[in-house]
């Protein structure tokens, strides 16, 4: 975090002496030297001598850089990072990433730059110093951009590295617990930020008692009164409810070993920001939240989770429906526990979790617990964990546009999945809540979510856009070739499913474009009697450089969307043609007309046919480029766009393969007398004909006549008159008409 008042530039850092005279003097302010005292009696724990004296070192030397710098507490600015290496300390991280946590804002914020790090404590060091830097805010991007791009950035060095984010989260957790001194706007954004990105990051990582800190502090911070209203109103609540905390922590403190089991019993007040949650998750008063309080069962082994279950439901009845068992399946972040709730002895619902040691050193410390418990064999499978889901950080990139989108999809990410259901294979498969078949595809293999078309849940065929449940057994059924909708993102949950199905349409999209911008560019160039091939890559080369494109792909994909005009890129390619060959201009007599381009009827994204005239193959058709959509074709007497066929420039000569194929929809209204079985026989009339109905609409009169309105789907337009030939031949039909609007 940047210092946050403007200290002036800081004297350069020698890197070959020992750390300035005045460096030492601050350094020795009592409130630091006892600090770092505290920081060295806790490193003293686990590190050798050496180490220590190298993370000393680096101390002086931050000291130094950041000598002139000052909080807006008052208190010299290297306070911070002591603060940040302190809580690394905690959690026993390796002397390269103390060093880095001192050394973390003296490339932000000082002269102090990479390479005199790297030279000074190690390369290693150096890298992890640069991916917590933030990227300086480039003119002319918003606040919102540079957060993203430095988002974007840290999760990526994160993915290499996880020691990354635990410097970040470190300095996030004094950075938030000294924000007291800002201004109230900046204080909401910056609690907005921790409980959007950094806490679900902290929870996603199992370091639970961090997330619950970043909340309760971010909740302090974003809504002050809100958060004392309710530190007041539990206050009171512990004087009411202490003496059946009392009864229930006794009565099993008793009976459990009566009953041969081991157990640790623990009774624990809910956090205030847990509390506000629920009660706006469930649209609660305060009054209505009985479970303010929860008691934790520690035992010796996995066996005696269940016996201890089983003991607690002899003593107090469960709550139907209330058990849920993280230890057969772990959640995301490598918690585990049994959770079960029962009627307490005044007729309250209580929260009790059962977990072994192990696991309650999982569940408080995460991916922590690597450095802290290194041997603990338990802790292997959760590592595999937390390394795939950092490996989706690195697809993700790689499938996201903008740094906005990044974030975006690693947002939807961090909130663990709730959802678990199983492959027709019996593997489990978690997932949000609320997600959907698609997401299991995706979630199986890419290659699977993007050839997917329906889906069996539990054995039954079931929509794509079915909301899972627990326990459900899904099975995919693949089309041939990919061929993603774009549809799904309107009910898709998991950030992966969403990433890959943008990626996948955009790719389409920008081949299509290319394609397109092709033949079109193609047609241009007949006007100079000049070939697309003909050009060749060094005036490509020369004309992507001198328009700002990188590449020919990119050129024509432009063309394709309507954000160039082919017949101005021609000019241009001509024109760099002749200079490099020494051609003169061909006289206009000898130009090629254009040719029309071909509509082949498997329209893709790029070529779209209109829906205002829904044209068929057999009808005239005139095409239209708009800029960042590509071209649609419309009948030559569309009335949407009689007004603009005047305009030039972007109309493009269309006309129909005479080898297309496929289906279309089409529009007929039919008036029709009322009478018994008139719609059956109309359906039967169109099944003959061999068309599928889309839709229809019907305006009934009964006095008169009944209008219907069908969408049917047609192979072309000789088809569509076959089709209403028939329908004319029944007594009961008036009128028919194909709708062209």
């Amino acid at each position: 975090m940047p210092p946050a008042s403007d200290p002036s530039p800081p004297p350069a850092v020698s890197l070959q002496e020992g750390p300035p005279a005045r460096a030492a003097a601050v350094a020795a302010t009592p409130e630091l030297t006892l600090a770092l005292n505290t920081l060295l009696g806790k490193l003293a724990i686990y590190l050798e001598p050496e180490e220590i004296d190298r993370i000393e070192e680096a101390y002086h030397f931050g000291a130094a850089a950041h000598e002139s710098q000052f909080r807006s507490t008052g208190e010299p600015y290297i306070s911070h990072p002591l603060a940040v290496a302190t809580t690394l300390a905690d959690w026993h991280l390796d002397s390269q990433a103390l060093m880095a946590a001192l050394l973390h804002d003296v490339v932000e914020d000082t002269p102090v730059n990479k390479e005199d790090v790297a030279e000074r404590f190690g390369k290693q060091t150096a890298e992890l110093v640069d991916a917590v830097s933030k990227i300086g805010r480039l003119e002319g991007q918003s606040y919102e951009e540079a957060q993203a791009e430095n988002f974007r950035k840290m999760l990526l060095a994160m993915a290499r590295d996880v020691r990354v984010i635990l410097i970040k989260l470190a300095d996030r957790l004094h950075n938030i617990q000294t924000l007291g001194t800002f201004r109230p706007d900046k204080r909401r954004r910056v609690a907005r930020e921790t409980l959007d990105i950094y806490a679900p990051i902290a929870n996603r990582l199992g370091l639970n008692t961090l997330s619950r800190e970043l909340q309760e502090l971010s909740f302090l911070n974003a809504q002050p009164m809100r958060y004392r209203v309710l530190e007041k109103a539990l206050k009171n609540a512990r004087g009411n409810r202490r003496e059946g905390v009392n009864r229930i922590t006794e009565t099993l403190r008793r009976q459990l070993p009566e009953m041969g089991i081991e157990a640790e019993v623990m009774g624990r007040e809910k956090h205030i920001y847990s509390i506000y949650r629920k009660m706006r998750e469930k649209n609660l008063s305060f009054s209505q939240v009985y479970d303010i309080y929860g008691f934790r069962i520690l035992v010796k082994d996995q066996p005696s989770c269940y016996l201890a279950l089983g003991a607690l439901h002899s003593i107090y009845k469960p709550v139907p429906g209330k058990i849920k068992d993280y230890i057969a399946i772990p959640k995301a972040n490598g918690y585990q526990s049994l959770h079960t709730t029962l009627i307490g002895p005044y007729g309250t619902p209580v929260e009790i979790q059962i977990r072994t040691h192990e696991m309650h050193h999982i569940a408080e410390s995460g991916v922590a617990s690597h450095w802290m418990y290194k041997d603990e064999q338990t802790l292997s499978e959760f590592q595999q964990k937390t390394h795939k889901w950092l490996q989706s950080l690195l697809d993700l990139q790689t499938t996201s546009g903008t740094s906005s989108e990044f974030l975006e999809h690693v947002k939807v990410d961090l909130f663990p999945g709730e959802v678990f259901v199983f492959t027709p294979q019996g593997k489990i498969i978690g997932l949000p809540r609320g997600a959907t078949p698609v997401d299991f595809a995706y979630a199986v293999h890419t290659d699977i979510g993007n050839r997917c078309v329906a889906c069996r849940i539990n054995g039954e065929l079931k929509p794509l856009r079915t909301e899972l449940r627990n326990g459900e057994q899904v099975e995919i059924i693949c089309a041939a070739h990919p061929n993603p909708n774009p549809g799904w993102l309107s009910y898709v949950k998991s950030s992966r499913a969403r990433s890959q199905i943008r990626h996948f349409l955009k790719s389409r999209q920008s081949d299509e474009s290319a394609e397109l911008g092709s033949h079109l560019l193609g047609q241009a160039l007949r006007a100079f009697d000049l070939a697309l091939d003909a050009i060749d890559e060094t005036t490509w080369e020369r004309f992507a450089r001198n328009s700002g494109t990188q590449n020919k792909k990119e050129i024509l994909t432009d063309i394709g969307l309507g954000k160039r005009l082919a017949a101005i890129v021609a000019r241009r390619l001509v024109s760099e043609h002749e200079s490099a060959t020494g051609n003169a201009d061909l006289p206009a007599e000898n130009r090629k007309p254009l040719g029309p381009i071909l509509i082949h009827g498997a329209e893709g994204i790029v070529v779209q046919l209109a829906k205002c005239c829904r044209p068929l193959p057999g009808d005239a058709i005139i095409g239209i480029v708009h800029k960042g959509q590509g071209l649609t074709v419309h009948t030559n007497d569309c009335r949407s766009i009689s007004r603009a066929r005047n305009e030039t420039g972007n109309w493009v000569e269309v006309e129909w393969d005479p080898a297309s194929s496929g289906s279309y929809e089409t529009c007929v209204r039919i008036v029709a007398e009322n009478r018994r079985g008139a719609l059956a026989r109309m359906t039967t009339a169109i099944a003959a004909a061999d068309s599928d109905i889309i839709n229809l609409q019907i305006d009934d009169d009964p006095d008169v006549c009944t209008t219907l309105l069908f969408t049917l789907r047609v192979n072309n337009r000789i088809h569509l008159a076959r089709i209403m030939r028939s329908l004319r031949h029944l007594p009961e039909v008036v009128r028919i008409s194909r709708v062209r609007d």
